[in-house]
């Protein structure tokens, strides 16, 4: 089969994706598939024939830095100004069997690749534009959440230039968490417990949007829950060595202990299994995604938010959740691209 993996693309967790396409690509081809993968912002100098840019050469492992990404200077140096699609993308995609979403983040994420595709008529892995749209929404999943009977924390949606602090501190209080209303991996996070440091918060969020959520901090344990296929899969316990779940500690070995399966009760695994299926349900997600939760010391799980596109680096989780049920990870990507064939 040849198949596309598209990664990379115009948002700070390009760095992220572009491990996780190489890996992908190359458990593709390990699998015995032909495979291409490409930049989506910077495109491809495609060949007359696009057929051709499939093959089983392995690919370069790529490696997330310390530090977000510098979008300005990609900007700069590629050329591509404005346009998120680079060249023969598109064309790629329509050359392949099926597309495998490697992207997080920013258009990859939030449904508007997903459109374009469809527009196509190209199968690609993972959930539709709307499912994506709603779940890359953090104020817009929460208010799903709600009506499906997810416990999430209290929130609000603010604009980074009008937020009312004296309002944020009356309805949420601190701690509180600060983030970009459509970022992943962390990015943009804080955690203030002052006045000052919470106006300084809002300005991180600002440098990558200016929709923030402003969130309730939850105390308590942390985990992740993954599903594929309709099954959930056993939740992963995640423990920052210090600090935060931050973008440094989620992408640098040896920065998080997660423990997998997660040493917790059936009772609680069950409890944090059904409101997995109402989340996915409610934002009409396909296929697989990922669930963050804290569970506070009543033992109630609170949804954070969705990841309908999850890492496939070699600290990810869903992996891990995959491996706990005895499935590779070769085999894994196999089975998220035999889901996208079957929609």
């Amino acid at each position: 089969m040849n198949i596309a993996v598209l990664a990379g693309g115009y948002s700070p967790e390009r760095d992220v994706s572009l491990t996780s396409g190489s890996l992908i690509a190359n458990a593709l081809i390990g699998e015995g598939h032909n495979v291409c993968l490409a930049d989506v912002y910077l495109g491809i100098d495609g060949a007359n024939d696009t057929k051709s840019l499939f093959n089983k050469e392995k690919k370069p492992i790529h490696k997330v830095t310390h530090s977000v990404p510098d979008l300005d200077a990609l900007k700069a140096s590629s050329g591509n100004g404005d346009a998120l699609i680079g060249k023969g993308i598109i064309d790629l995609c329509r050359a392949a069997d099926v597309v495998f979403m490697a992207l997080h983040g920013a258009m990859g994420e939030n449904g508007q690749l997903q459109a374009t595709l469809d527009s196509y008529g190209i199968k690609y892995t993972g959930s539709c534009y709307v499912g994506s749209l709603l779940a890359m929404d953090k104020d817009i999943s929460k208010k799903m959440f709600v009506g499906a009977g997810v416990n999430t924390p209290e929130w609000m949606h603010v604009s980074a230039k009008q937020a009312d602090i004296d309002e944020i501190e009356q309805r949420i209080g601190y701690p509180c968490v600060v983030k970009p209303c459509c970022c992943g991996s962390s990015v943009g996070i804080s955690i203030p417990e002052t006045r000052a440091e919470l106006e300084n918060a809002l300005k991180e969020a600002e440098k990558y949007e200016d929709s923030i959520l402003i969130e309730k901090k939850i105390n308590g344990r942390e985990f992740t829950v993954g599903i594929l296929d309709g099954e959930v899969l056993p939740a992963v316990e995640i423990i920052p060595t210090e600090g935060f779940y931050d973008y440094t500690n989620k992408y640098q070995a040896g920065k998080t202990v997660e423990l997998c399966p997660a040493p917790i009760d059936d009772s609680l695994m069950s409890v944090l299994a059904e409101q997995t299926r109402l989340a996915f349900d409610a934002l009409r997600l396909s296929g697989y995604s990922r669930f963050d939760y804290i569970v506070d010391k009543d033992g109630r799980p609170w949804c954070l938010e969705a990841n309908t596109l999850p890492g496939m680096t070699p600290t990810s989780l869903l992996p891990q959740m995959a491996a706990a049920v005895g499935i590779s990870y070769g085999k894994l990507c196999c089975k998220i691209v035999d889901l996208a064939l079957k929609k």
